[in-house]
């Protein structure tokens, strides 16, 4: 492997998005985990959301990074992939009531219209057998993924949708291994069947042999080869006259973002509702690069929230978070706004002023803000905050500390908040797999992995900006709903970033309410901090019956 491979797979497994704007490396965080995201782009495609290459395998031939390569040469020269699938049943309580389901586990080979296999999609769908659930006409049918780009579904699969999730302590934090699933009682099954997909490379999905995997490894590779599946599986299990909803996570939101135009263009799929958690749809907000001052302003009052958590805020702003929050919007989008954009014109006691007040709202030094020219990067953030500690804050969720070799550079050794999860996610769906879902197979599991550079074709050397593709999805469909899940203590993709791409989609009046927005004391992954699990499942069951058609 390449300097340059070695350190965007790196990159990737750190999941630091927003580190490498022309490297752009496979990640959020999200999806974060999968959550994760590891990217940097630079904009919207002109061809986003067009027609793709078409037939039954959108995504076209594929085979490998080193590990899809490996594993495709090993188990397929001498034999055409077939479909592997197994049904099993089983139930889960949600809300007092049994709930009885099937879940199908396996891969799905994806052809071109001549026939010829280019993938082995893996997926997981849990379908509801009782009450009215067997209605298809009436009985809503939710796709889920996270992000990377190279992440598995695993995130949103074990931590929030699924019939079982993995058991952490209340707030989110590592248990003692080894680690255990638990019931989920905040699945979404009683309102939805649930559909989880994992991209090409990522969890068992795999290019097939003699192929290329980076022919996937794209936006529009990957709106291609997902929107294709989805196509299929609508087909195949009979579900083209159900509701229709797509939930995302980091680098999935903007696959979401994506697919609603995609969907619509390429097969005439109409969705009713978006649910995006953690979401990043224009890469402008993210990327504290010379020259970008957004980035530092809608950081701004997520690091309040992170100050403030820990205790470093002063004591006028640290009784209530909401109105410290409050506080921090109106100063990041007033003063700390002029004073980014007159730069060095900005007048000596005005910039004695911004120094004070920034090291106010961040709970960092004024010394220390004044020395980083008022922009303190979220890296230095992250080692800064807690350094007389020697302590560092997490990425996904910055409540979670971790400690350094030293207490001295630039940016943390790694993610605690990621640490975190690692492990029980990744011990708990293997085990899970094949114990409970009787799905077998010795290929690795790639829950987080690399892909390599990430095509962003045209918005390549510009900022990657899916939301008009949303925006126009809307406009074409003016019933289709969005909601926006965003964590207080999320620095992958802080909440005033998100709010600030919705407020500039130039929206028609009229479709501004079909956008709504939910905040939770967490992280990237708000769903591992159960009382935030909770408050999340209702506002999703809320949303789905809202974009419902009235009866």
């Amino acid at each position: 492997m390449t300097r340059v491979g070695r350190v965007v797979t790196i990159l990737s497994r750190m999941k630091y998005l927003r580190f490498a704007p022309t490297l752009l490396c496979a990640w959020i965080l999200a999806g974060a985990p999968g959550f994760s995201l590891n990217l940097h782009a630079q904009a919207e495609p002109e061809n986003a959301g067009r027609r793709g290459r078409g037939g039954r395998g959108g995504g076209g031939p594929g085979s490998t990074n080193e590990t899809a390569g490996a594993d495709a040469k090993k188990d397929g020269d001498k034999k055409d992939p077939k479909d592997e699938l197994i049904e099993t049943t089983n139930t889960v309580t949600i809300n007092g009531v049994e709930i009885h389901y099937r879940a199908t586990t396996g891969t799905i080979v994806m052809k071109d219209e001549e026939d010829k296999p280019h993938s082995k999609f893996f997926f997981i769908a849990y379908t509801r057998l009782d009450g009215n659930a067997t209605n298809v006409s009436e009985r809503p049918l939710t796709f889920s993924f996270n992000g990377g780009p190279g992440s598995s579904s695993v995130w949103l699969h074990m931590g929030l949708l699924g019939p079982r999730r993995v058991f952490l302590k209340d707030d989110g934090t590592l248990p003692p291994p080894p680690f255990h699933v638990v019931e989920n009682e905040y699945s979404l099954l009683d309102e939805s069947d649930i559909v989880f997909i994992d991209p090409v490379s990522t969890g068992y999905s795999r290019a097939v042999p003699f192929a290329d995997a980076r022919n996937f490894h794209g936006v529009e590779e990957d709106l291609d080869s997902v929107g294709d599946f989805i196509r299929l599986y609508l087909t195949r299990y009979e579900r083209w006259s159900s509701p229709k909803f797509i939930i995302g996570e980091s680098y999935g939101t903007t696959r979401a973002a994506g697919l609603s135009g995609h969907l619509e263009d390429r097969y005439g799929i109409y969705l009713n509702g978006i649910m995006l958690v953690s979401a990043v749809l224009n890469f402008e907000t993210l990327s504290e690069s010379p020259g970008n001052e957004i980035p530092y302003v809608l950081y701004l009052p997520t690091e309040t929230a992170t100050a403030w958590y820990h205790k470093k805020l002063p004591a006028d702003l640290q009784g209530d978070l909401k109105k410290a929050l409050a506080e921090s919007e109106k100063f990041a989008q007033g003063e700390y706004s002029r004073a980014l954009l007159l730069g060095d014109a900005l007048p000596a006691d005005e910039h004695k002023q911004v120094v004070k007040d920034l090291a106010r709202f961040t709970g960092l030094s004024e010394d220390y803000v004044d020395r980083s020219n008022l922009r303190v990067s979220v890296s230095r953030f992250f080692k800064e905050l807690l350094i007389n500690e020697r302590k560092t804050t997490g990425r996904y969720d910055s409540r979670i500390t971790g400690r350094d070799r030293d207490s001295a550079g630039e940016s943390p050794d790694y993610d605690p908040s990621y640490s975190a999860v690692l492990g029980p996610f990744a011990a708990t769906f293997n085990d899970y797999v094949r114990r409970d879902l009787k799905f077998k197979s010795d290929l690795p599991y790639e829950i987080l992995t690399g892909v390599g550079a990430w095509n962003y074709g045209s918005a390549r050397n510009r900022y990657l900006n899916v939301s008009g593709t949303l925006r126009d999805a809307m406009t074409h469909n003016p019933y289709l709903k969005v909601f926006v899940a965003n964590g207080y203590y999320d620095l992958a993709t802080p909440y005033l970033a998100t709010r600030y791409t919705f407020d500039h989609m130039e929206l028609p009046a009229e479709l501004r309410s079909n956008v709504s927005m939910g905040y939770y004391e967490a992280g990237h992954m708000m769903y591992i901090n159960k009382p935030s699990l909770g408050d999340l499942h209702k506002d999703l069951i809320k949303f789905i019956q809202s974009a419902l058609p009235a009866k």
